[in-house]
């Protein structure tokens, strides 16, 4: 009997289609003219000034105005992702399905399907989806609370990555759990089970060396990139570093709402029912 081969990827179904869907996406917006590019930015990048021009046209006109004496360019960029002013209430999640670029979305899909496909073996596949509408969601909250009268276009799946990353800390630190090689990449056949363990309080996390190690590294290379990152042009409009914070905090956070109650293990010797 020919023994069983390990599949180099071994990524659950909702993480490939995904990939799939913003690979395909980004490839799609590659056969637009520039006009309509900018026409989809328009439409479904989260402009966080258009939410605050609902409620306080005065203020985000303050901003804009500022802006143009001393940025014409910008200034007129800012007027076009303005548009007319109202709200556009689903781009709080579609932002995060566009990209500046191949790296950038190439570099959050190697990452989604890294901490990704972990959480999404321990989540279920409906948990998951929920779990990037809520993460993405989560990354436009907290960025709009930080630049309320930005009219930058926000584009880009790193807040949701970044929730990803979060949920791995609540459960792969812990004895037994998955980690190192199986993180993602090449699960042996018989390790599943492994994501069945029941993650541990959030005051053990805290308190583990290499969780709390964890979350220092990348709270400081988020600061760092805060710290030294440009403003770029609408054309490589990316998604800033407080949109991954807020993914961070909802999938670290709010990781017990996703989390299904593990299955109890069975007893191999046990006896079986008739």
């Amino acid at each position: 009997m020919r023994p069983e081969r390990e599949r180099i990827f071994n990524l659950p179904g909702v993480v490939i289609a995904l990939i799939a869907l913003l690979l395909a996406i980004h490839g799609l917006r590659g056969l637009l003219t520039p006009e309509q590019d900018l026409d989809i930015l328009q439409r479904f990048a989260f402009v966080p000034g258009r939410f605050t021009f609902a409620f306080d046209p005065d203020k985000v006109s303050q901003a804009y105005n500022e802006l143009a004496k001393a940025n014409q360019l910008r200034a007129e960029i800012a007027r076009y992702f303005l548009g007319d002013g109202e709200v556009q209430w689903w781009t709080p999640l579609t932002y995060a399905f566009l990209h500046g670029n191949w790296m950038h979305v190439g570099l959050n899909c190697l990452w989604f399907a890294a901490f990704g496909a972990a959480v999404a073996r321990r989540f279920t596949a409906w948990r998951f989806m929920l779990f990037f509408v809520v993460t993405a969601i989560a990354g436009a909250l907290l960025h709009f609370l930080t630049h309320m009268t930005a009219l930058e276009p926000v584009i880009g799946a790193s807040a949701v990555v970044s929730g990803t990353m979060a949920a791995v800390t609540r459960f792969a630190f812990q004895p037994g759990a998955p980690l190192g090689e199986t993180l993602g990449f090449g699960i042996r056949h018989g390790e599943t089970s492994t994501y069945q363990l029941k993650a541990p309080p959030l005051r053990e996390v805290l308190t583990d060396r290499r969780a709390v190690t964890f979350l220092g590294i990348w709270f400081l290379i988020n600061f760092i990139f805060g710290a030294f990152s440009v403003p770029l042009g609408a054309g490589d409009a990316q998604i800033a570093w407080e949109a991954h914070i807020g993914g961070f905090l909802a999938g670290f956070f709010l990781f017990p709402w996703f989390d299904p109650k593990p299955a109890p293990l069975r007893d191999e010797n046990a006896p079986m029912a008739g």
